[in-house]
């Protein structure tokens, strides 16, 4: 019995020492910051289509421009200050993926190139990248199997 009051009284605690967290503004910042990267994409996009690239090549300079600024910003320490505001709007897959790989490679930069910066870098980002390559892999033979045997997938 005097276990459960203890419990009631720390929940209570807990409940009082823990603000709460601005849903509303938090989903907004999101919004707009995720929203934001997007737009910057898509701007690229549309020059690279007016120089006269196709669709495939305008995408691939699209990507490799928003890691690009993602991973200077990483760098300048400035996109996690954008990840505070935003939260989860900053985690626009490719921007993410480029600050996840770079922000380890920073902060281990001084254990060494080799097993720091090398080591260190896919820390956050190798799961990913592990289930991304074998998940395709996977998609790959099934796709191999029903095409070897004539059933058409799509």
């Amino acid at each position: 019995m005097k276990a459960i009051e203890t419990q009631k009284k720390y929940q209570e605690y807990v409940e009082k020492k823990s603000p709460n967290s601005p849903i509303l503004k938090n989903c907004l910042n999101a919004f707009l910051v995720g929203g934001l990267i997007c737009t910057i994409g898509q701007v690229i996009l549309i020059i690279c289509k007016e120089r006269g690239l196709d669709d495939a090549s305008s995408g691939t300079i699209v990507s490799i421009i928003l890691i690009a600024i993602s991973a200077f910003l990483t760098g300048l320490n400035l996109f996690n200050k954008i990840g505070k505001f935003a939260g989860a709007g900053s985690l626009v897959p490719i921007t993410g993926f480029a600050n996840s790989i770079v922000a380890p490679s920073i902060e281990y930069k001084s254990e060494g190139y080799i097993m720091g910066v090398g080591g260190k870098m896919f820390t956050v980002a190798g799961p990913v990248l592990v289930f991304g390559i074998s998940a395709s892999i996977i998609v790959g033979i099934i796709y191999l199997i029903f095409n070897t045997t004539g059933i058409t997938l799509v």
